[in-house]
């Protein structure tokens, strides 16, 4: 019997990646790849950093796996210890998980025992999740929450500002944002009903689009009028990403819960929450658990990974190196009518290609990913309609490699015929 992968899984690329270094893959040809998809924001260190492949080798040879609801290993009370010198302030109590839609559906249970409230507010265009508790708070794109329902009760949508989809101003598309979440309190799930607020500082995969410093004020002053809790889903947005450590450092937001994953450990599947020990202690005893969170390899690389970032500066190196890859899209945008906006922050941006019609244009946005591929650059699309191409290299990427990938996307564009 001849067995291969679910026909469902479907390839951004025909790579067939035979070993990674840094912000580049090679092939089992040994072609180079500048890959800017950094396993969608997960390598932040680049592949196979030295440090964090040492300290994975050091601990697969003493301890693979202690569960830590049975035992304790030190790679996890070492990270747990260091989380405090980047965790919001007040964020002193954490639990972790292998995937992000774990670590999400953690913070809801967490928010709804900790409240006593059914409800959350998610926000249009989030991505928070494949599982089923999760994809229900997912509306970035159908394909992800179709064909399984009844989905998840209790989750009530509320728009994300987003100045491109609605043709209008940020701060337009802020106040209509705000105007219309206080409709929905008033007219689908009362404050009262109200666990919390759910939303990414930065849209994902609804298309690398970033919230405002007034939107995201405004869901704490809402938060704090009502009783209500605000989770920041940082996901893909953490561990310098956006130039700075979390992305809601950008908006001085607020969050009374963060979700982390992705980055946190450079390729080793690890995710997690993190809220004040006065909510955490508000949820039901036995409510955390899982057997693969904090695996101790995992656990380690996540300490090998925030060494890194701090040693090697690599936040302000996403700034840096973010700075040039905008200015660099910018160009190729400004030369090209069919990419309407050029949009992010630090190493995560994203190119929005719409039709003369105004349309979103997800055929065009393809195409031109496509070609970049077949001419060294690894990129992934995004949004409702894969209209946007987006960049996210690893955050060691450096200035020699920014420029060749701006170089290669003008080729690629200029390639796709209008």
């Amino acid at each position: 019997m001849a067995t291969s992968l679910s026909p469902l899984l479907k390839q951004a690329t025909g790579v067939i990646a035979a070993r990674g270094e840094g912000a580049l893959i090679f092939d089992e040809d040994d072609r180079r790849f500048l890959d800017f998809t950094a396993g969608i924001g997960v390598t932040s260190t680049g592949h196979c950093h030295p440090r964090v492949v040492a300290a994975a080798q050091e601990q697969v040879g003493r301890l693979i796996h202690g569960q830590y609801t049975t035992v304790m290993h030190r790679p996890l009370l070492t990270l747990v210890e260091r989380l405090g010198e980047v965790l919001p302030s007040g964020l002193d109590r954490v639990f972790f998980a292998n995937s992000g839609s774990e670590a999400v559906e953690a913070a809801l249970r967490l928010v709804r025992q900790a409240t006593g409230r059914p409800n959350v507010i998610t926000f249009h265009g989030g991505f928070h999740g494949r599982t089923v508790a999760a994809a229900s708070m997912t509306s970035s794109g159908t394909r992800f929450r179709s064909g399984f329902a009844p989905l998840m009760a209790g989750v009530h949508l509320a728009p994300f500002p987003n100045p491109t989809h609605y043709g209008w101003s940020q701060q337009e598309a802020t106040r209509f944002a705000l105007r219309e979440l206080d409709y929905v309190l008033q007219t689908v799930s009362a404050p009262a009903d109200t666990a919390a607020l759910v939303v990414e500082p930065v849209l994902g995969e609804g298309g690398y689009v970033p919230a405002s410093a007034e939107f995201l004020a405004g869901l704490r002053e809402r938060c704090d009028r009502h009783g209500m809790l605000l989770v920041l889903d940082e996901v893909q947005t953490g561990w310098g990403r956006t130039g700075r450590f979390w992305g809601h450092d950008h908006f001085d937001g607020r969050p009374d819960v963060i979700v982390t994953a992705k980055g946190l450990a450079s390729g080793f599947p690890l995710s997690g929450i993190a809220a004040s020990e006065e909510l955490m202690s508000k949820a039901w005893p036995g409510s955390q658990g899982g057997t693969y969170g904090a695996n101790a390899v995992a656990c380690a690389a996540a300490v090998a990974t925030l060494d890194v970032i701090q040693e090697e500066g690599l936040v302000e190196n996403a700034a840096a190196r973010g700075e040039q890859l905008r200015a660099g899209l910018e160009k190729v945008a400004a030369g090209d009518d069919r990419i309407t906006d050029v949009r992010g922050l630090g190493l995560m941006l994203g190119s929005e290609f719409r039709d003369r019609d105004g349309r979103p244009d997800g055929a065009t946005a393809g195409a031109a990913q496509q070609e970049a591929a077949r001419r060294g650059l690894l990129l992934l699309t995004c949004g409702a309609w894969g209209e946007v191409v987006r960049f996210i290299p690893a955050l060691v990427v450096d200035e020699a490699l920014v420029d060749e990938a701006v170089g290669i996307w003008a080729e690629a564009v200029d390639a796709v015929a209008s």
